[in-house]
């Protein structure tokens, strides 16, 4: 098989970048997968007889794993046990020609198998090494064995999320490695644009436990100026009221939203409650999430005389906030996602036409694009190994000592 070639209406902007991506599970690959969506060359290397696990993670369909026709779009696959000789020397023939490497292996791995920095550096010294791991590479838990649960956990992100009273709750999906994704493209990006100027590569050290620590907001501030730690308030905020989730006639649910004042004004009048709008409390956000059990009784009897039609249309008149609660199932068919075409159709040569998310955002001049799903394990091995300029014989030979 060979890799359908994208169709563009002007070249990507990251046409003309090579990336290998050596990673599994999640934060890496997905970096390496924005990179591809916007024109970089990625070439996945698989170890030939342990393939990613994402290929095997989730519902599968024909024997072919589903989530790894997402995380495996616009990649060329290929196999290459980097523990052998000849999977060392080809890894660094490779790297010769790339920019971008990205990694998550344990810290020290790489230099186990003598492709640490200093040697991929001499053989490219402007390479970017993106190394991915749960802890980074050093400190008292670099060699710990790191996932993105353990960074929900350690983060301080479980802690807040769930009930008050209720046990501290994981994300029922990988939430620290998609997060660690989007902050490690952003790595490579910055690196890229650095070595832009100063010509030589350098190393991206991305501990997955931070980035989720960024997003959780200001906590380490307001615990290190005023001892205040964050308590679980279920859907309630304690910056703004009323914020929760309601229950419509109809048995559907809607979330509300006023973090601006004009906003929870205008849900008092909607909700016909205007005069707790005069109430000295209502005045400022955290205030009124103060008040939240009387908010939310006001805001909460009147949706649940309405049907969700009903309440939608009434907040959009109002000009408040509001959103229904939605599954896969809803996401597939709403109209503000079919309009930018989020979940777009890819087709397959493996299982047909797939629908999957769409590049993460919009650019008017050159665009991404999704030129190919997932393809199978080391589908371009020999492909990529030509280009390279390694013989037919040269090629057998890796495979005979087990190194493809």
């Amino acid at each position: 098989m060979t890799a359908p070639t994208h169709e563009r209406t002007a070249p990507a902007p990251l046409t003309g970048l090579r990336v290998l991506d050596l990673a599994t599970l999640f934060a890496g690959p997905l970096a390496a997968t924005m990179l591809g969506d916007f024109g970089a060359e990625v070439i996945k290397v698989e170890h030939p007889s342990k393939p990613d696990p994402s290929r095997g993670h989730g519902p599968s369909k024909d024997g072919v794993g589903l989530w790894w026709k997402l995380l495996g779009r616009n990649k060329r696959t290929m196999t290459l046990d980097l523990s052998t000789p000849g999977g060392r020397e080809t890894l660094l023939r490779l790297a010769a020609t790339a920019d971008v490497i990205i990694e998550n292996f344990r810290p020290g791995t790489l230099e186990k198998w003598d492709l640490g920095w200093e040697e991929l550096n001499a053989a490219n010294p402007r390479l970017v090494l993106t190394r991915v791991t749960g802890f980074g590479q050093f400190g008292p838990y670099s060699r710990r064995p790191g996932f993105g649960t353990l960074a929900e956990a350690m983060s301080g992100f479980a802690a807040v999320t769930g009930e008050p009273g209720g046990p501290p709750t994981l994300p029922p999906f990988g939430l620290a490695d998609s997060i660690a994704g989007l902050a490690t493209a952003y790595a490579v990006m910055t690196a890229l644009a650095a070595r832009d100027r100063t010509g030589a590569g350098q190393v991206v050290d991305m501990a997955i436990i931070e980035p989720i620590l960024t997003v959780l907001g200001p906590q380490p501030l307001w615990y290190d100026q005023l001892g205040h730690v964050q308590p679980r308030t279920g859907n309630r905020s304690t910056n703004n009221a009323p914020r929760n989730t309601y229950r419509t006639a109809d048995g559907s649910w809607v979330a509300v939203s006023t973090s601006a004042q004009s906003i929870a004004e205008r849900v008092m009048r909607l909700v016909g409650r205007p005069e707790l709008i005069a109430e000295p409390w209502f005045a400022t956000g955290s205030d009124r999430a103060a008040n939240a059990d009387v908010l939310d009784e006001a805001v909460g009897g009147w949706i649940a005389r309405h049907t969700r039609t009903e309440v939608i249309e009434a907040f959009e008149k109002a000009e408040a906030a509001v959103a229904p609660i939605q599954d896969v199932r809803d996401v597939m068919t709403d109209p503000q996602y079919a309009a930018l075409d989020t979940v777009t159709t890819v087709d397959d040569p493996e299982l047909g036409p797939l629908r999957m998310q769409n590049v993460l955002f919009r650019l008017s001049e050159t665009p991404g694009s999704i030129g190919w799903a997932g393809r199978p394990h080391g589908a371009d091995t020999e492909a990529v190994l030509t280009e390279l300029g390694l013989t037919q014989e040269e090629i057998r030979n890796l495979r005979k000592k087990g190194a493809l």
